[in-house]
């Protein structure tokens, strides 16, 4: 009697006791179960941490160095490009009474603007001139300064500090005669009370 009743039990699927069909189906299924989880502990392992890949650590290190890099030439400022093709060529610039004495003036790290259109703001300026400063640079962050003159007699007028003179001289190159909304821009040094220490204080800074 004791031996019997385990095997109707056993038809009915309650499923342990001795009996040598049961534990087998049990041990697979067990081993299917126990395989199962190891392999989702397996791939939450890898999702997590990256154990047993040496892929994904370097591939993300990639991903920062690539921006950096791109962060030296940033997206947010005009390329040389853009700056070349809206700029008037010397025979253009000509043409316009703005520029008929124009002269560069004595160099120093602050450009002067002139003859900005109405609609100008100072994020037109900082994305024209900001791609001369160094901004992973905390001293050339704090140099770069812009001064837009939108009232009174200055109006259309635009001051701006450059870390430096080579970088200003480079600005004044590039920028004078760029188009801003229509309008040829006018860059030259800014006249210095005291341009000679200036220019010593500049070059200390290098």
């Amino acid at each position: 009697d004791v031996f019997e009743q385990p095997h109707h039990v056993g038809h009915k699927k309650i499923e342990f006791h001795i009996t040598t069909d049961i534990p087998a189906v049990l041990q697979n299924n067990s081993e299917k179960e126990k395989n199962g989880k190891n392999l989702y502990a397996a791939a939450e392992e890898i999702n997590n941490t990256g154990f047993g890949r040496i892929f994904p650590a370097p591939s993300s290190n990639d991903k920062m160095e690539t921006e950096e890099e791109e962060d030296e030439i940033p997206s947010e400022f005009i390329s040389r490009r853009d700056l070349e093709k809206n700029r008037l060529s010397r025979e253009e610039m000509e043409k316009y009474s703005v520029f008929k004495n124009y002269e560069p003036g004595d160099p120093n790290c602050r450009i002067y603007v002139k003859n900005l259109a109405k609609q100008v703001q100072e994020k037109d300026l900082k994305f024209i001139f900001g791609r001369y400063v160094d901004f992973q640079s905390e001293v050339e962050r704090n140099m770069f300064d812009i001064r837009l003159m939108k009232e009174g007699r200055m109006k259309g007028q635009a001051f701006i500090g450059l870390p430096n003179e080579k970088a200003a001289a480079k600005a004044l190159k590039e920028a004078n005669g760029y188009v801003l909304y229509e309008k040829p821009m006018v860059v030259q040094f800014a006249r210095s009370a005291r341009p000679k220490q200036d220019a010593n204080e500049g070059k200390r800074k290098k």
